[in-house]
């Protein structure tokens, strides 16, 4: 039966109460208009500078790049205040953004590009020698430069012309981006963002992590990656705050940078965090203006987290969990949470529900672990153009996280691992989180990962690869011992194995999949 009342809802009051990220920063800018949101470099932009810049750049996507509402524009860059710029062009004309990690090249690029049916390439102008390389002889959509100085994203937001407002009658369904999964066990699948739940997402973040218009934040994580716009720097512009970004999270600038600006807070994934306790500019720098810590990504572990807070003590920390498809904040762990659960993931966040459950979608008892299942209004609305992925990753009518994990009777959620991530130990499935908290004791050791690799007899061994601290030695028995001395006999690591540096993606969680090819010189079968 038809809806009567809603039948009678005209196009115009549509609009009238329709919502988008565009008009969510045009809102902000009325609010705040000509405080500071935004420093990249030398450059400094206000609420209102960046709410005009975001209109020149929606009318030059369509005017002079041939955009038209619904388009994909993918987006292949660094961080700058441009690419951000660009972001809040697309959303504000009505564009769907779709953000390429700038480390890939080649046919991971042509996937991407290919997959979304991108219109339009943006990129740096330190991407144009792979771009010109890479899509050569090929159907390439029309491309534009980021960051040059003259026909670009960033020429257009410094104009000073003035343009039409542009707002086109977004809706809360409509798709704002379209978010690539890292894909380290298949091809990368494209999550499919809406405004309204992003809108939504943000609202969880603002109120879970305690944004306020007086932070003063540093932006050091790469901004194609939905960790630190989506969980971070979008919710903090709209809250009024100030972002102070950088292209990269290099311990010496970030330090430096937390020293000048009088940063209040900072995300980052433990491996970077792990490289700045390291750092010697850690105790020399003034970090004093720290009062939010941030981290996420990957499994804090536990020894890390306790050096943290009792190096920064008068900070707070947050422990942010979610993945891709979720907007990405799912559960956070309050800095008053942290003295009695200190490995808990925290609770889900206001505009989320989730649940333990088993193979045929049953909750499992308290403290009995199962798959992380949520639902949610920040849940993409399925993969782009993968049907049969998304019927998957939607089964029961909840999305699955492929996360192994338990609830206490509080509701606190605790991330055991990955599916894909636990070790099959001749028939006994183990976690590698607790064998890495084991290993991380060991004042000597910087990094350490731990995986399966294959072995005739245990299907799979456990192998623990780690990084040792500049200077330091150790030998293999004396980890396999401080583990044998902690944990149960089948979860001592089989071999250990000594190597420089982990490999990492560009948000800085650790690439075990390329580690176990790394480590057992054959190709994975996944």
């Amino acid at each position: 039966m038809s809806n009567p009342i809603a039948n009678t809802v005209s196009s115009v009051i549509r609009a009238a109460c329709g919502d988008s990220i565009g008009l969510a920063l045009r809102r902000t800018a009325a609010l705040w208009r000509d405080d500071t949101a935004l420093i990249f470099k030398n450059r400094s932009w206000s609420f209102a500078g960046l709410d005009a810049a975001a209109d020149r750049i929606a009318a030059w996507m369509a005017d002079t790049l041939g955009a038209r509402e619904g388009e994909r524009i993918a987006c292949y860059g660094c961080n700058s205040d441009a690419y951000l710029l660009a972001w809040l062009g697309c959303v504000r004309g009505g564009f769907i953004h779709v953000p390429i990690n700038y480390a890939l090249a080649g046919k991971e690029l042509e996937y991407i590009l290919d997959q979304s049916s991108a219109k339009i390439l943006l990129h740096d102008v330190a991407q144009t020698e792979a771009v010109e390389r890479d899509l050569q002889g090929r159907d390439t959509p029309a491309h534009a430069l980021i960051d040059a100085a003259e026909n670009s994203v960033l020429s257009v937001a410094l104009a000073t012309h003035r343009v039409p407002q542009r707002d086109p009658s977004l809706g809360t369904g409509d798709l704002a981006q379209i978010m690539y999964t890292s894909g380290t066990t298949s091809l990368p699948k494209g999550a499919m963002m809406t405004h309204g739940a992003m809108l939504a997402e943000y609202g969880s973040c603002i109120e879970a992590l305690d944004f306020d218009r007086h932070d003063r934040s540093l932006a050091a994580l790469p901004l194609y990656h939905a960790a630190q716009m989506h969980a971070l720097s979008m919710p903090q512009l709209l809250v009024g705050a100030r972002s102070v970004l950088i292209e990269a999270p290099a311990p010496t600038i970030v330090l430096e940078t937390i020293e000048r600006e009088k940063i209040t807070s900072f995300f980052a994934p433990p491996t970077v965090w792990i490289s700045l306790l390291r750092h010697a500019d850690f105790e020399r720098r003034d970090l004093g203006s720290l009062r939010k810590l941030y981290y996420g990504a990957s499994i804090m572990p536990a020894p890390i987290l306790a050096e943290l807070r009792s190096r920064l003590p008068g900070a707070g920390t947050y422990n942010a969990y979610g993945q891709t498809e979720i907007a990405p904040l799912a559960t956070v762990l309050r800095p008053e949470e942290h003295a009695e659960r200190p490995t808990s993931a925290g609770r889900p966040v206001r505009n989320v529900q989730t649940r333990i459950v088993d193979e045929h979608m049953n909750d499992v008892p308290v403290g009995e672990r199962g798959e992380i299942v949520h639902r949610s209004p920040q849940l993409c609305t399925g993969y782009w153009d993968k049907p049969a992925e998304t019927a998957q990753a939607f089964a029961g009518g909840w999305f699955h996280s492929g996360d192994i994990g338990y609830m206490d009777a509080a509701g606190y959620l605790y991330i055991v691992d990955r599916l894909k991530d636990v070790i099959n130990s001749g028939g006994v499935l183990v976690a590698s989180r607790e064998i890495e908290d084991a290993i991380f004791e060991l004042p000597v050791v910087a990094e350490v990962a731990v995986i399966g690799t294959p072995h005739a007899k245990w299907i799979e061994a456990i192998t623990a690869v780690v990084v040792l601290r500049e200077g330091a030695t150790c030998a293999e028995a004396e980890i396999v011992g401080h583990v044998r001395g902690r944990l149960a006999a089948f979860k001592v690591p089989k071999s250990v194995i000594f190597v420089p540096a982990l490999p990492k993606n560009a948000s800085g969680k650790i690439l075990k999949r390329e580690l176990r090819l790394l480590v057992t010189g054959k190709v994975e079968v996944v």
